[in-house]
């Protein structure tokens, strides 16, 4: 396969995202404030953070929330998540380039956010209590519920346009 580059074409090219579909934020500010509460409170933990940015970071990607994916790529690489493990999130099982604790929340990223599809098993639970203490655990659960929360309202409002 080869691939051309063409001088003419710059970043200046990009197509725009789609519109605010309906700014959630500013219609509902009680609920808005309450979510950021809520948010705030998730972010109150123990757990590396690196390791809680590749966890919004992956649950943005299944949700396909843009403005996530944008923000927690860029968080986690400012928390120090190595740039190789960035872009290879999406085929994490595939590479030996997470460590234990990261596959595990990965793991548990996945079945909460596919709940949907199946419920999540006891083995992950087993898995993740192998790895992380109880509280640890507790908070995993909370950061990947509030983070699907935060993505089902940015993939469906368009909320928050990505900037360049």
């Amino acid at each position: 396969m080869t691939t051309t580059t063409d001088a003419r074409h710059t970043r200046d090219d990009l197509v725009p995202g789609p519109p605010v579909r309906v700014a959630v934020d500013e219609l509902a500010p009680r609920t808005n404030k309450a979510m950021g509460a809520l948010d705030a409170a998730s972010r109150a933990t123990d757990l590396e953070p690196a390791l809680c940015e590749l966890v919004r970071a992956r649950a943005s990607q299944i949700n396909g929330c843009a403005y996530c994916v944008d923000m927690h790529a860029a968080d986690a690489r400012a928390a120090g998540a190595p740039e190789r493990t960035l872009h290879l999130l999406a085929v994490w099982r595939e590479t030996p380039f997470f460590t234990a604790r990261e596959r595990v929340a990965l793991e548990l990223t996945e079945a909460i956010t596919r709940l949907s599809e199946a419920p999540v098993g006891d083995e992950v639970f087993d898995r993740a209590r192998a790895v992380f203490s109880e509280r640890e655990v507790a908070d995993l659960v909370w950061l990947i519920a509030v983070i699907n929360t935060w993505n089902r309202l940015g993939a469906t409002a368009h909320a928050w346009p990505l900037s360049g």
